[in-house]
């Protein structure tokens, strides 16, 4: 799929595209001195799209990396170093992440982003910067002595455009919009409201004093915790591109803490502030998520049975509370359906304790399938189960039950199970789950002790599979 991709004209055309766009985008900021830019979009985008697509797409990547290039200075030899730079940053640097760093799934762990951060600053970036500064230099373009300046500003534009924009698509290419919460749009519409009003504080002129390049960076940082904790890794590094356009306009316009005498030192400050405002926010919201799948995972384990994947006793007496108190606000009455195995001690006798297991997996999934998606199926030990069945009454629980003894009956898989279920019905039968299901069993059981007699008065030779209950 990725080559094809990779070989696509409209795919191709595209990626020119968003390159130059996000190329001149770059060039706006150049105010610095003249080339220099504080942040270089169009790599970051680069080495996302090598991640995402494949490396194969370098043609697209070259040509408008060449084309910008010669927008920008004039002069064709440079431009061609140029591009040829940018190019092979972006591969080696997509090769490397993909070896080392997890691929389109780097953002996942603190420990794939510092690879990440190590690779493009030691590996990917100096490429660019050698060519570009050599390229320029032998072309006349730049003097000599200036190699080495080119050479570090070249290097910190090309870095942080990696950081700050890099993490922004492959997070947004590769995660699905699922809010958690209903009120999670308009959280992130007020938060970034208030983010663009920091920055137009901050970076923006807007400090209400005669003074306005107060050292008033680290306000953003609460709201890093607040995206990173609230949120997720995609709306951070979106929040991570919105400080770092902010700082960069505002510096560029003479406004906020980086300002200095000289446009080399400001260039400097506000590459190193959007950088490590880049690093701090993606390891920040890859360990908050880190720890919010490990709490699920946890949670998981205690709350479900580990053989048949169904939620566990804890996990039922929860729901029969939750349950309760619903009914007791809706004045509507719920059933609880008690389910028990018969035979599982002469399948384990006869076939084996994982024969055993199968069967109560089979009797698990058969509970799945018979039940609402409101309902909830859970193991309550051993041989017996147990189904939450909101809204139903004794009739609804005997349908199930019905339900789930005819697709056993069905089932042409060895040994051939069946069960015996008992209803109680809440607030009849019980005010408690403990009194619910006591009277659910003992309906169960009287329906056990009926099919027992069943067949004491059969002929073994006549007996088939019961779905007595």
């Amino acid at each position: 799929m990725t080559i094809r991709l990779a070989r696509n004209p409209a795919v191709l055309a595209i990626i020119f595209g968003v390159y130059f766009a996000l190329g001149k985008l770059g060039l706006a900021a150049a105010g610095f001195n003249g080339a220099a830019t504080a942040v270089w979009p169009p790599s970051g985008f680069a080495l996302a799209a090598m991640v995402l697509i494949s490396p194969g797409i370098w043609p697209a990547i070259l040509a408008a990396a060449f084309l910008v290039s010669l927008a920008a200075l004039g002069h064709p030899g440079p431009a061609a170093a140029i591009a040829v730079g940018n190019t092979i940053e972006a591969i080696v640097g997509a090769a490397l992440i993909e070896r080392f760093a997890g691929g389109h799934t780097v953002f996942n762990s603190a420990r794939t982003i510092f690879r990440f951060v190590a690779i493009s600053a030691l590996c990917s970036t100096p490429i660019s910067a050698t060519f570009g500064a050599a390229g320029m230099s032998l072309a006349g373009a730049a003097p000599w002595p200036d190699a080495p300046y080119l050479w570090m500003t070249a290097w910190l534009a090309n870095l942080t455009g990696i950081l700050v924009v890099a993490p922004c698509v492959l997070l947004w290419a590769t995660s699905k919009f699922k809010p958690e919460r209903w009120l999670a749009p308009l959280e992130g519409s007020v938060l970034f409201a208030l983010l663009v009003g920091l920055g137009m504080v901050v970076f923006g002129g807007h400090f209400p004093s005669d003074v306005q390049n107060y050292p008033l960076e680290f306000l953003f940082v609460p709201f890093l915790l607040w995206t990173s904790f609230r949120f997720g890794r995609r709306e951070t590094a979106t929040a991570v591109v919105v400080i770092s356009g902010v700082a960069v306009w505002g510096t560029l316009h003479g406004f906020g803490p980086f300002v200095r005498d000289t446009q080399n030192e400001a260039l400097v400050l506000v590459q190193a502030y959007t950088s490590v405002m880049a690093v701090t926010g993606a390891v920040l919201a890859a360990a908050v998520s880190e720890h919010k799948h490990a709490q699920r995972q946890l949670r998981e384990l205690a709350t479900t049975d580990p053989l048949t994947g169904l939620v566990n006793y804890r996990r039922l007496l929860e729901v029969l509370r939750a349950e309760i108190a619903r009914s007791q606000r809706t004045k509507r009455p719920f059933a609880v359906l008690f389910v028990d195995m018969n035979g599982l001690k002469r399948i384990n006798d006869k076939h084996g304790h994982l024969v055993g297991s199968r069967a109560l997996c089979r009797i698990a999934d058969t509970l799945r399938r018979s039940c609402r998606n409101t309902d909830t199926p859970a193991r309550y030990g051993g041989d017996e189960f147990a189904i939450v069945l909101p809204e139903t009454g004794d009739e609804g629980g005997r349908l199930v039950l019905r339900r789930v003894c005819d697709r056993l009956a069905a089932d042409n898989d060895k040994p051939a199970v069946s069960v015996t279920g008992g209803v109680a019905v809440y607030p009849r039968d019980g005010e408690s789950p403990t009194l619910l299901l006591r009277a659910a069993d003992q309906v169960l059981y009287r329906a056990k002790s009926e099919l027992a007699a069943r067949r004491a008065a059969v002929k073994p030779e006549t007996l088939k599979t019961g779905t007595l209950f």
